[in-house]
Parts: C-alpha cells; structure tokens; sequence
C-alpha cells in the first residue's frame, strides 16, 4: 500500500446527480430538472439578503438563533428543537451519521430520493430498499423490511422523484409499527405545496415521539435554492446529537436573514402554492389526454412514464432540442419517466405541445 485509502463503503457511493441545466453542447435550456420555483424569489428575501453584504467580514450567527426563532414562531414549534442545515441534504447526512453506522440498515422506499443511500452509505451503514407499491410509498413493505439492525427509515412526503403522498393515517400507522430505538425522519422538502388538509402529522409526531424527525428546505416554494437553507424539528436528544457533528457556521448570514424575510412574505408563498396547483394539474390532464401517464402529484413536479426507455429517453432529447431541460432517471430504475418540474405557463404549454408532437 503506497497511499492512503478509502473505506470500502465510501468507495460503494454512486455521487448524487443534480438537475442539468444546460444542453450537451453547452446551450442554456429553460430548467425544468431541479423542482426550482418558477416565480422566483420574494422581492422580501431578495432585500434581505442584499442588505447581509454589509457584513461579509464577520461569521454568520453558527446556531442560527433568529432564524430558528423565526421557523418556531411560524410552525408553532420549540426553537431549542429545531436545527438549521446547509439545505435539508446536510440535515438527512447528519440524521443518518448520528444515528447509524457499521453493521446498522438504513431504509427508505425504492423510487425514493437519491440522498438516502448516500447518506447510509457515507456512515457504513446498509441501504436497504423497500418496494414500492405504484410508485407510491408502501407502509406494509417498509415495515416488512424493518430488522433488528434497522436504526434509520427515510419517508419523502411528497416523495421524490415520484410526487406521491402518504396520508396521515398510513404516517402514524408506520411509526406505530417501528421499533422505539428506530428513527422515522419524514423528509418534508415539498411539504410547502401542500392544502392543510393533506398534512401528514409529522410535525405533531415529532414533538410528542422520541424517535420522529421532520427535515425542511428553503430551495423549493420559497425560492432561496441557492443559498442552501434547510431544518429539521425533532425530539431534544435527536437535535442535540445532530448538533454535535453539523459543520460550524453552517448557514450564511445573507441565507439566514433572507430565510427570516421568506418565512414572513405569506402572499408569495401563497401566489407559490397556486401557481403549481393550477398547471400540475393542467399538466397532469394533458399528459393523459396523450396516452401517457401523470404519477399522482402534489409536488411541484410530475414524473411522466412512457411506454419504455427508449421513448422516455426520446423524448428527452427531444426536449432538450427545443430548448427544455427535464429529469430523466435511468439510474433510479426510472429509464421509462421524465421528472417534469412545474414551470412558468409558457414553459409547461411548450413542453405538453413538444410532448404531443412526439406522442
């Protein structure tokens, strides 16, 4: 041996994919790959962040307090249990590295987000895949798989790549039946697009249980992806532990006070929330006219399914010809779907009519 190597598990990691926003030859295409919001950010949050620069010099404030304050006082939640995190991935990391390690299984429902694995894989631990029932999150499968080695089980809802959602019910029914030493953490990055009616309880879950964690994102219904802001709400001892081994200063200044800023501007998240109500579901209605299928969404995005990957792919580059970047997930066992994220109107009418000249 010459020089130092990697653990084994470490080596087993296949590097998390981010949306493309360009074509293959370097043109920059309308992106439609990374579930941004279309409308952009909050004038509110833009100022905020711009007045931030006046302090570039100086450390952010490393526990996040008034942001932190800021997400208690909107959620009704304790700041001292909530955590800020450099987008919810870091939060998902930190979840799984206080959590798990060598010998322990992570699991999470196959179709589920990319991060899972990475972060099971990153501590030693074993990913461990569930099926899926219809694309969809299945309760029964999930606590089919559940082991005595089980430390960690990962729930998107709205799940990712696939926009479907658990109902509250079948929530509490999955944390009813894991182990008390078992972690459930609801990744909630779409919670945002969501009627009150189709809340999922976690939040409820996570003050009352010992073992519920909810993560949260800034990226997506307000707009702020760049700056990388997420947090997770959990029992004290959860936080604590996660606190102990999140990176230092770990959410800017700017991102901090323009977080503060997005959390208060209701109407641009309400204008959000509509604006993707309204063309997933036109969207969804086109797709099928088409022939094609629209997974059940309440995301902000839909995933199409094609008769086959090759069609998929097809259509894929076909897009991309016309100047319209989409996800397609081969690598996710999704060779035969596009994840379309809800555009502007412009964008969504071209990309159902590319959709239908190819059909």
């Amino acid at each position: 041996m010459t020089a130092p190597l990697p653990k084994p598990w470490i080596l087993g990691i296949s590097p998390y994919v981010p949306g493309r926003a360009a074509g293959d030859d370097g043109r920059k295409l309308a992106k439609l790959s990374s579930n941004e919001n279309p409308l952009g950010t909050s004038e509110r949050a833009r100022a905020a962040y711009a007045a931030a620069a006046t302090s570039l010099d100086r450390y952010p404030d490393a526990a996040s307090t008034a942001l932190r304050d800021a997400i208690a006082a909107a959620n009704g939640l304790e700041p001292e249990r909530v955590i800020c995190g450099t987008g919810s991935d870091e939060l998902l990391h930190l979840a799984c590295g206080a959590h798990a390690g060598v010998g322990d299984e992570v699991l999470f429902v196959r179709y589920g987000f990319s991060v899972y694995p990475i972060a099971a894989r990153r501590v030693g631990a074993e990913p461990v895949e569930a099926p899926d029932r219809d694309y969809a999150t299945d309760v029964d499968a999930l606590l089919a798989c559940v082991t005595e080695r089980t430390r960690v089980v990962f729930v998107a809802n709205p799940n990712n790549p696939t926009g479907t959602h658990t109902a509250r019910a079948e929530i509490a029914r999955l944390h009813a039946g894991l182990p008390a030493d078992c972690l459930l953490v609801l990744d909630h990055a779409y919670a945002e697009y969501l009627d009150p009616a189709d809340d999922d309880g976690g939040l409820a879950l996570a003050r009352t249980r010992d073992n519920v964690l909810v993560t949260r994102t800034f990226s997506k219904i307000y707009g702020l992806a760049a700056e990388r802001i997420g947090w997770a709400y959990g029992p004290a001892a959860a936080i604590d532990a996660m606190q102990r081994i999140r990176a230092p200063f770990n959410v800017t200044t700017g991102g901090q006070a323009a977080a503060i800023a997005a959390l208060a501007d209701t109407d641009f998240v309400d204008a959000s929330r509509a604006h993707n109500a309204r063309l997933r579901a036109w969207f969804a209605k086109e797709v099928a006219d088409m022939g094609l299928r629209a997974v059940p969404s309440l995301a902000n995005f839909v995933l199409v399914l094609f008769p086959d990957a090759a069609v998929a792919e097809a259509a894929y580059k076909r897009l991309m010809t016309l100047g319209y970047i989409t996800r397609w997930l081969p690598n996710q066992g999704l060779g035969h779907g596009l994840r379309i994220t809800i555009g502007t109107e412009d964008e969504m009418r071209a990309v159902a009519a590319a959709l239908r000249e190819g059909a």
